[in-house]
């Protein structure tokens, strides 16, 4: 497992097992519940190769990995033995109340955001088919996209029901089915009937009321795409359900539990929790559009230019419900839309520190950052390049904010809640609409955040750090270079680049900086005089300690522990004391490319940060005992 170390690494840190109530994952970042965060090693956790930053917000505990986060999430519930069912389970109960609400609304719309993005992405699509005329509404094509963008949107009930049920730990085939009643397509085909009498007449809360439940009134309502009800019926439905295991024997629990569960809550829904949770979701879209239209353009400057400090601290899931109820009351949504900026401007910062630095590892950095900024995942780029750097920080928020500040004056809203960076320019495309000034500043904020966050990065946003590899200071005696230490090659071969190799745990320099070498003979020996420290039974992994301190790992080819030693033949054990030149291991090349495997050999020093530079041969071939890495004080 690629990422088991890592996980490892990151649970012994955080207090162990018995210290998590609960873990998820979003996009970029393991998300702790933790029942004591003051023995978590936030220090220690920070400084592990893989995890970029760590963050206490919003009642979590979060671990920002990047792009890899789903494998090391999946290796964090497999060390720690961790059911992926269970670990989001549970209220909680830490923090205040803000903090829970904030955990709330993470743990229920995190699960379900990968596919919402998804399918708005397609409902964006399609609205821009129609825009340009390249479909027309009643062709089939259309249709058939429309069908999967709205699929999730429109029963969204359904799937908050699993989600929301899961966060509050009750049964999520009960959440799922409470959100079902909810849109059950006959109840909607009663609303267009003519009705019974009318309720509240003359007010703003007037209803139709169509049926009515044992003599009370039922005020039907449209649920398709709504928030608040089904995540107040859920939280409803957990504790009757509680209560109900307490009450109900064990021998007929299974089903009756939610019998009476469904048969309590979803009536209460529909009478009471249904129609008050829609008036207050009315309200609250009326009331952020109001605050919006005091002043656009203050709105815009505050919200594109704090997005990604509420993104830090985790406060951005505070603004998705909202923006979703907006949709669903009001037709679109003007707050998240002058947000949209923020990315475009993070990643003109980091291309201005890319082109700009001389710094290689900062420019390693910067380019995945950049590339994954594009599409709107910036956490890379903030944590990694612009944060550290301080005033690329402050200026991509300075971007952001002009380009709110423009998109909000416009007017422009998102009408579907869609892709991130370039693949959410769709969402501001409307069904049926044409494409006018509102769409267009959205495009002109954009560009406008991007390069104006360029530009001052460039000429006034940072000082570039020491570059390890080139502009560091290394100290000389006259021409020479005063050299902690020299490996010579443990194995003939073929040499390779680190970044070459497939396993990205070496390619990534995660495990320690070094060189790869492609073996023509099958037989390694000791690169420095020292000790075994590790020896796996398997025979495909050496670790040594040289007399100088040096830690090298030596890996005998790619995923070839699962040969379980076979072709592999050791000739020392750990612990052994080892002279630079002895035969370590001897291993079967024809056969263990037979089965399948690459014998690429990495040779990599893990405590590369006790060292100014890591020099390695520039050659393509090298001998068993030719020199290959030098470690420079």
């Amino acid at each position: 497992m690629k990422y088991e170390q890592l996980a490892r690494e990151i649970l012994d840190n955080i207090g162990g097992t018995e210290n998590i109530n609960s873990v998820f994952h979003c996009i970029t970042r393991l998300r702790f519940k933790l029942k004591n965060e003051s023995i978590a090693n936030t220090e220690k956790i920070k400084s592990l190769d893989g995890v970029i930053s760590v963050l206490q917000s919003g009642g979590q505990y979060q671990v920002v990995i990047g792009n890899n986060v789903p494998d090391v999430y999946k290796a964090v519930l497999e060390v720690g033995g961790i059911s992926a069912e269970g670990s989001n389970e549970g209220e909680g109960g830490g923090g205040n109340i803000f903090n829970r609400f904030i955990d709330m609304i993470s743990g229920v719309f995190t699960p379900v955001l990968g596919v919402l993005a998804a399918t708005g992405m397609i409902k964006g699509f399609a609205a821009m088919c129609l825009a340009f005329h390249w479909l027309t509404e009643t062709s089939g094509t259309y249709q058939l996209l429309a069908a999967i963008g709205d699929c999730l949107f429109y029963f969204f009930p359904i799937f908050l029901g699993y989600t929301a049920m899961k966060k509050f730990g009750g049964n999520i085939f009960i959440g799922m089915a409470i959100g079902a009643s909810l849109v059950y397509p006959t109840l909607a085909g009663i609303m267009a009937g003519k009705p019974l009498y009318v309720l509240f007449s003359g007010t703003v809360f007037e209803s139709p009321i169509h049926i009515t439940f044992l003599g009370i009134p039922v005020i039907l309502m449209s649920y398709a795409s709504s928030v608040i009800p089904i995540i107040v019926a859920t939280w409803f439905g957990s504790k009757v359900e509680k209560i109900l295991k307490k009450m109900i024997p064990d021998v007929v629990k299974t089903f009756l539990v939610p019998f009476f569960t469904l048969l309590i809550v979803v009536p209460i829904t529909f009478l009471v929790i249904g129609p008050i949770a829609t008036w207050a979701g009315h309200l609250l879209g009326a009331g952020t559009l109001w605050v919006y239209n005091l002043s656009p353009i203050i709105a815009g400057l505050l919200l594109g230019g704090f997005w990604q400090v509420f993104v830090i601290f985790g406060l951005h899931w505070g603004l998705l419900p909202i923006a979703i109820n907006n949709i669903a009351t009001v037709g679109g949504d003007p707050i998240l839309a002058m947000t949209f900026g923020a990315s475009f401007a993070q990643i003109g910062a980091v291309l201005a520190v890319l082109i700009k630095s001389k710094n290689q590892q900062l420019k390693s950095i910067s380019v995945p950052a950049f590339i994954s900024g594009i599409f709107g995942v910036t956490e890379p780029a903030i944590y990694g390049v612009t944060l550290p750097l301080k005033k690329p920080f402050i200026i991509s928020c300075i971007g952001g904010a002009v380009g709110g500040a423009i998109i909000g004056v416009a007017g422009s809203k998102s009408y579907i809640i869609g892709g991130l960076g370039i693949f959410g320019i769709p969402s501001f495309i409307g069904k049926g609409e044409p494409i006018g000034t509102a769409f267009w500043a959205v495009m002109v904020g954009i560009v406008v955040s991007f390069v104006l966050s360029f530009i001052l990065a460039y000429l006034f946003g940072f000082k570039d750090p020491v570059n390890a590899s080139s502009e560091k200071p290394i100290i000389q005696e006259g021409e020479t270079l005063i050299e902690r230490e020299t490996l010579v090659s443990p194995v003939t071969g073929i040499v390779k680049a680190l970044g070459d190799v497939k396993d990205e745990a070496f390619s990534s320099e995660a495990l320690g900086k070094g060189i790869a070498i492609l073996p023509t003979e099958g037989k390694i020996f000791a690169p420095a005089s020292g000790t075994v420290t590790t020896m796996f039974p398997t025979g495909h992994a050496i670790g040594i300690t040289t007399n100088d301190g040096a830690e090298v790992l030596i890996h005998i080819g790619m995923d070839t522990v699962q040969l379980e030693g076979q072709y592999f033949t050791a000739h020392v054990k750990q612990g052994d004391k080892i002279e630079q030149g002895q035969l370590l291991s001897e291993f079967d090349i024809p056969a263990i490319q037979a089965a399948g495997y690459d014998i690429t050999t990495p040779v990599v020093v893990t405590n590369t940060e006790k060292y100014l530079d890591i020099l390695v041969v520039d050659e393509k071939n090298i001998k068993e005992g030719n020199r290959l890495i030098t470690l420079v004080i």
